[in-house]
């Protein structure tokens, strides 16, 4: 049985890094950090925990700055997560890891790929977000939050208005997204749920950071790469992984039919574990 331990780890510039890590009795030599999505704190998948374990896979994870324990970073960038994890990497004395990227956290998995390329061994993306701006990406056809990132273009004050008037549409997520969250990805109600203790900051930085410009080039990653997406996601629409799929070299593309926003994870996440395991033994 696997626990979840947590750490605080101070950084050079005086912040707070909230970090977690699984731990067995003998840990696998693999860790694998997970990227979560926004809003959500930062505890790794626990309904991935036995998929991870049977193929010798640790997690490793932290609350991205303003959620969880982790303290704020006003005006970061997407890049500045290749930071946060080389802090964390360092203070486990790992030199090489996997990480995976899930929804918001996909173009942070990216710039690890990177910016970190001789320590990210493989890296995963599901229903990830494409850049605002990309010739060739009509970034707002068909995504259901097209409000809250139209808003995060105007900038932080008309964000954190759309955040606070705004109420959540349930019809964002497929019948098969619902299942999930009543069933084995309910996970996530708690995580997202805990998301805003320390307000809507983690949020409106993450919302801020994804429509500017992400501070690393797609053209430097070069490691095994797999990006996974769900054919009916309406949350973050396909056509984001495919674009983001067609600029990265030698990326793998899956595309999962039927499948939306959160049932990405019931149908493709274990299988995206066995091809991190496949990639790296």
């Amino acid at each position: 049985m696997l626990t979840v331990r947590e750490h605080d780890l101070e950084l050079p510039d005086g912040r707070n890094l909230h970090y977690y890590d699984t731990h067995a009795e003998n840990d696998p030599e693999l860790a694998v950090f997970w990227l979560h999505g926004s809003p959500s704190f930062g505890e790794p998948p626990a309904p991935l925990f036995e998929a991870a374990t049977a193929r010798g896979l640790r997690w490793i994870s932290y609350d991205r700055p303003s959620y969880g324990g982790s303290t704020g970073q006003p005006g970061r960038d997407v890049a500045a997560a290749a930071a946060d994890v080389a802090a964390v990497a360092r203070a486990q004395g790992l030199t090489r890891f996997a990480v995976v990227g899930y929804s918001g956290g996909g173009p942070h998995a990216l710039a690890c790929a990177a910016l970190l390329p001789d320590q990210v061994v493989a890296t995963v993306t599901l229903a990830c977000v494409g850049p605002y701006g990309a010739e060739g990406l009509d970034y707002f056809d068909g995504m259901g939050v097209d409000g809250e990132l139209k808003a995060a273009v105007q900038g932080r004050a008309a964000l954190e208005h759309e955040l606070t008037a705004a109420e959540f549409d349930p019809s964002v997520f497929t019948q098969l997204d619902h299942d999930a969250l009543r069933a084995d990805w309910s996970w996530l109600n708690i995580t997202s749920g805990k998301a805003f203790e320390q307000g809507l900051d983690g949020l409106i930085d993450d919302d801020l950071a994804t429509v500017r410009p992400w501070g690393f080039d797609l053209a430097a990653i070069n490691g095994p790469l797999l990006m996974v997406h769900g054919e009916d996601d309406r949350m973050v629409p396909a056509a984001h992984t495919r674009w983001l799929a067609d600029h990265v070299r030698g990326a793998e593309l899956r595309m999962s039919p039927g499948v939306g926003h959160i049932s990405v994870l019931s149908a493709e996440a274990e299988a995206a574990l066995e091809w991190i395991r496949t990639r790296t033994t």
